[in-house]
């Protein structure tokens, strides 16, 4: 019997209160989460930095432990889904939108708006722009999701432990996992997907109606975006009915074709040398400065610092946040898999199709600012990747691939969500109700919806780092769960794998 349980009922009140509170005074609503997101920003940035970087560190020494060879199931488990099918829908669910949003914007932003150390539309500007862009998407944020998956998909098919956060905790916290301290942590990780995947709808809404605006001339105002969010509200309530088997999946690979469609048309139109010579040159500098960015504070320099505050610290919060919905999901499709299997996959190859991604989109809209034929620094950061096709050949195909990708990624993302959100809020079933799924689906549009109306997205970013930061305690916990449980397993392996002793007769 697949029961709601109470996280469903506490998690869904604290967003209605949330969301009354951002409605009836969105300016105070805003004002206070800023002010706590700018206090733990600034107060717990080193803290960010290195709980990442161990994160980091932690996976990759279990690529290469004796326990990589461990199975995320049962001895003869194998793989669900095919690798290119699984690695479509890990990517899906955790970067696909944010690429397509940030794609050109990002390393645009470090080269000609505020960059983070050298001079605005410099060379240095350009190649520093770049690597960063690389660090705030690369193997930080994969480890960070990786962690969580990890735990939870070793817990789950190997243990038999429920499909909850709070379940992989029971090395540690003993019976109290599954009292009122592990409702307190499953609502945790509820609320940060519910106001995460809210902040992505409200993302996608804008950008899409920004690429309709430079198409065909509609207005960008909230009542097209009310539309979109409708239309797609509609579709990926369908989807997530279907089931992981038919209708992510589906998703996930059709969103991977329109990907490299995509990417392959940028590249053969755009600067194509530059980009191959930029993302061999940024490969290079991005692991030769990844030890520096991963601790790099800048307490002696306030606007490097500032800098880092906007922008590494809140990607790493950000990730942190994002982690309970796309470790859960990744988990939910990894069955089968080895350690080392699993942390190359999400690790590693994630990373790279990032780091060409945003070589492509990136270095293709700063060649088109170095050149002087257009500025695209006056253009918001929703539409800059319509400005970018605007200036190439084919600009309208671009453009409606373009809106096409991030609809696509729109309906997997909530797809995920709405999955992972049944899942959470009824024991950790593997296949939560229909009725259940329907329920967060539309709840999470609602929540986007009255949050753009009442100008409150800025809000709900900070709410998302707010979240974050008690989150990032329990990635702590579980870390050391997982040791405490492959350190017992890697005893049994040494065990079976040293030769026995001959006793002499």
């Amino acid at each position: 019997m697949r029961r709601i349980s109470n996280v469903f009922w506490y998690a869904a009140a604290i967003v209605l209160i949330a969301v009354i509170f951002g409605v009836a005074a969105p300016e105070s609503f805003e004002a206070v989460t800023a002010n706590l997101k700018e206090f733990l920003t600034s107060t717990f940035g080193w803290y960010y930095l290195i709980l990442v970087s161990v994160i980091v560190l932690f996976c990759l020494l279990l690529i290469f432990s004796p326990v990589g060879t461990i199975k995320l199931g049962k001895p003869d488990d194998k793989p669900e889904y095919s690798t290119p099918t699984w690695f479509a829908m890990l990517f899906s669910a955790g970067m696909g939108i944010g690429l397509v949003f940030w794609g050109a914007a990002e390393p645009l932003s470090h080269f000609a708006k505020n960059p983070p150390l050298s001079e605005a539309g410099s060379n240095d500007a350009l190649k520093e722009s770049m690597r960063y862009t690389f660090f705030h998407w690369g193997i930080h944020a994969w480890a960070i999701y990786a962690l969580v998956a990890l735990v939870l998909a070793y817990y789950k098919f190997r243990k038999d432990e429920p499909g909850l956060i709070s379940a992989t905790l029971t090395p540690i916290l003993g019976s109290k996992a599954r009292g009122p301290i592990g409702t307190i942590i499953d609502v945790i990780a509820v609320f940060a997907t519910i106001v995460g995947v809210a902040t992505t709808l409200g993302f996608g809404a804008a950008q899409i109606n920004g690429g309709l605006s430079y198409l065909f001339g509609i207005p960008i105002n909230f009542n097209i975006q009310l539309v979109i969010i409708v239309v797609t509200t509609i579709l990926f309530v369908i989807s997530a009915m279907s089931g992981l088997g038919k209708g992510i999946k589906i998703l996930s690979n059709t969103n991977m074709v329109l990907a490299v469609l995509l990417l392959g048309l940028v590249l053969i139109l755009g600067p194509t040398l530059l980009i191959f010579n930029m993302f061999t040159d940024t490969l290079g500098s991005y692991f030769q400065n990844i030890i520096t960015m991963s601790f790099q504070i800048a307490p002696l320099n306030e606007e490097h610092r500032s800098w880092i505050n906007d922008w590494t610290i809140f990607y790493w919060a950000w990730w942190i946040s994002w982690a309970p919905f796309v470790g859960i999901f990744i988990a939910r499709v990894s069955k089968g898999r080895t350690i080392r299997e699993f942390l190359i996959g999400t690790l590693l190859m994630p990373a790279l199709l990032s780091f060409f991604w945003f070589s492509v989109f990136g270095v293709s809209a700063m060649d088109l600012q170095m050149s002087g034929a257009v500025d695209l620094t006056n253009n918001a950061t929703e539409t800059v990747l319509f400005a970018v096709f605007n200036e190439f050949p084919w600009s309208s195909v671009l453009s409606i691939i373009g809106i096409t990708l991030i609809s696509t990624f729109f309906i997997t993302s909530a797809d995920s969500a709405t999955f992972v959100l049944g899942m959470q809020t009824t024991y950790g079933s593997l296949t939560p109700p229909n009725r259940v799924k329907l329920t967060w689906g539309i709840a999470q549009s609602l929540i986007a919806i009255v949050l753009l109306y009442s100008g409150g997205l800025q809000a709900l970013q900070n709410a998302l780092i707010i979240v974050a930061f008690p989150f990032s305690f329990i990635m702590i916990l579980m870390m050391m769960s997982l040791y405490k449980s492959l350190s017992i397993e890697r005893k049994q392996l040494l065990k079976m794998l040293r030769p026995q002793k001959t006793v002499k007769k």
